[in-house]
């Protein structure tokens, strides 16, 4: 069950893969400047994923206007991470939860999904520039999207 609405929002330093080699990427960086938008998604190279990350890359104006920053989070290593950045030309940063304690922290852990094993669900969360949680959604199946209407809706109100 992802955590609720009004929670404190776990924090984290994941990897993320740049140019410059691995970086950590923490959620309180945030903390007191902007507001962020958490986007959990199970794999790289899946097709909903790919919709999932591009479609927010084409959008990502929007969400910078509403003064938060997007991140992806999965359980593939920030090389795999970054070789599907390119390919796609995903936009945002994806960060590394390939020990699967952040997704774990979160609520949003599937134990197996289709006999690959654990990986996150699709799941979003809005966290305000305090750390709580003001969104939470983990969506019915991984084929399924987040509500995009609601989230920005969320961040618009938090401005």
């Amino acid at each position: 069950m992802a955590i609720s609405v009004g929670t404190k929002a776990p924090d984290f330093s994941l990897k993320s893969k740049r140019s410059t080699g691995l970086v950590d990427v923490k959620l309180s960086e945030n903390f007191g400047k902007k507001n962020t938008l958490l986007l959990f998604f199970p794999l790289a190279f899946t097709g909903v994923c790919t919709a999932e990350m591009c479609d927010i890359t084409s959008g990502l104006n929007t969400y910078v206007g509403l003064n938060a920053e997007v991140i992806g989070i999965s359980v593939d290593s920030p090389f795999a991470q970054e070789a599907w950045a390119n390919k796609e030309k995903i936009g945002i940063p994806l960060v590394s939860d390939l020990n699967k304690k952040t997704a774990e922290a979160y609520g949003v852990l599937l134990a197996d999904l289709i006999g690959l094993g654990a990986v996150s669900a699709r799941a979003a969360f809005v966290i305000d520039k305090d750390g709580v949680v003001q969104y939470a959604e983990q969506t019915a199946t991984p084929k399924d999207l987040p509500n995009f209407t609601a989230i920005k809706e969320t961040l618009a109100k938090l401005q």
